[in-house]
């Protein structure tokens, strides 16, 4: 299996790092840092001291409330940031993780909750979420809000979001955001597994089972 394990400081501060331009068509991105002195290229980052999961109350793609806390607790937990109109990593991921999910027990798939928390809210309205994940997965869970509050949240993982703007150079919208998938354990709701985009379908179908079941993948 691929993994690595770092000190959760340590990380924070490189996942911070980690940015994708989304949209701007010329694949703008931070550094990536390197951390421990690890600078293999492994899809899962175990961390020794896992995340809390974020204090989220928005607005699913049903027009109603969806407490992140209340909503997935003591369940195995995907939790991405992303938007809509993203032509490349965003739809990559989710895709890769419905493919994975479909290899899973139908048992596990029940367990599963998969979150993506839109980081375009202007745009990514309920009912434009719900259409977007009903072509992927429609049993994803898709999030919108306030997007001060949407870009908190996502700090608190470690995940930077910046406001959408137009690119000088293309003239598209563009979400600049981190591309992490955090994958939070059931038995304790830390956030104990962080994915980065080149994490692949294979990755996920091998890991998934455990992570249902909150092991070490």
């Amino acid at each position: 299996m691929r993994k690595k394990t770092f000190a959760a400081a340590a990380l924070l501060a490189a996942a911070t790092l980690t940015l994708s331009a989304c949209g701007s068509g010329d694949d703008a991105k931070s550094p990536v840092a390197v951390v421990a002195g690890d600078n293999s290229n492994k899809a899962a980052t175990i961390l020794d001291q896992p995340f809390e999961k974020p204090d989220l109350v928005l607005t699913d793609t049903q027009g109603k409330k969806y407490d992140l806390r209340a909503e997935t607790k003591g369940r195995p937990t995907l939790v991405y940031f992303g938007y809509t109109h993203c032509p490349d990593v965003c739809p990559l991921t989710m895709n890769n993780l419905a493919v994975a999910k479909k290899a899973l027990s139908k048992a596990d798939q029940a367990k599963l909750r998969v979150v993506f928390v839109t980081t375009d809210p202007a745009r990514d309205t309920p009912s434009e979420l719900g259409k977007w994940l009903k072509g992927i997965d429609s049993s994803f869970v898709g999030l919108t809000g306030d997007f001060a509050t949407i870009q908190a949240g996502a700090r608190t993982l470690g995940i930077s979001i910046e406001p959408t703007h137009k690119d000088k150079k293309t003239g598209k919208v563009v979400s600049v955001h981190g591309t992490q998938v955090v994958a939070f354990s059931p038995k304790t709701d830390g956030g104990y597994v962080l994915y980065g985009e080149d994490a692949t379908v294979d990755d996920y179908t091998k890991d998934l089972p455990k992570l249902i079941k909150g092991e070490n993948p």
